[in-house]
């Protein structure tokens, strides 16, 4: 799978120390076995527990060519981590994921192809289409996930199945336009990010992922966040 072009993972991280080092050593296994190109930024919210040093270990080890460090003085927000990010990615392909294990980096591999044999601008990871799926969450969590992708469907028909995922394949100039319009700043910056770009008329592509729960630390999401999604919902409704 050589190829000429670079891809850039952005990584927002907030008490990710164990998890950190497994996820960089998947990703580079994955690039480097199918010589591609590859810098992965990682975006420290000023983690407690230690990530950012952790972090500035593994960037000794895998060389600061590779491993590019943008850390944040406190936790301003998964959307602008992104964003804070996306000013240092040189690569022509961004790639955006959880740095929790649950999105797996044996799956870049198939977005890649995806795009390579559609041409498209964006590829989305899908856990509700061909062979995708969930291990890991108990009943309540499904059907809160089900149900948000439900909701998102029926008010904003976006035309993709997975609307909260964010395990994505973007070209960089598109995600740079789609970034310049988008508002949502916390959870609802995924399904922001994807309807804008469907609006846009950007071409979307899915791809199926299986999504596994985090291995280590505890999930950031809470009743403040689905409050926030369904008004996030409702906002795009209407602008969009």
């Amino acid at each position: 799978m050589a190829s000429k072009e670079k891809y850039t993972v952005i990584l927002p991280t907030y008490n990710e120390r164990r998890n950190l080092p497994i996820v960089i050593w998947l990703l580079n296994r994955t690039f480097t076995e199918n010589n591609l190109d590859y810098e992965i930024i990682i975006v420290d919210d000023a983690s407690p527990d230690g990530t950012l040093q952790v972090a500035q270990q593994l960037q000794q080890l895998y060389n600061s060519s590779h491993i590019v460090l943008r850390p944040r003085a406190g936790k301003l927000g998964l959307g602008t981590a992104y964003v804070h990010g996306l000013k240092s990615a040189t690569g022509s392909f961004v790639i955006i994921m959880d740095a929790d294990f649950s999105h797996h980096p044996k799956f870049i591999p198939g977005f890649i192809d995806r795009q390579r044999r559609t041409g498209c601008d964006i590829v989305t990871g899908t856990r509700y289409a061909g062979q995708g799926g969930v291990y890991g969450w108990d009943l309540k969590r499904k059907m809160v996930s089900r149900g948000a992708n439900l909701v998102a469907d029926t008010v904003l028909r976006p035309g993709v199945s997975d609307l909260t995922g964010s395990f994505r394949l973007y070209r960089r100039e598109v995600l740079e336009k789609v970034m310049g319009v988008t508002e949502s700043k916390g959870y609802t910056f995924q399904m922001e990010l994807m309807t804008r770009a469907k609006g846009m008329g950007f071409r979307v592509e899915e791809c199926p992922i299986t999504f596994v729960d985090r291995v280590y630390g505890e999930s950031k999401l809470g009743g403040e966040e689905i409050v926030e999604y369904l008004k996030g919902v409702m906002s795009l409704w209407v602008k969009v």
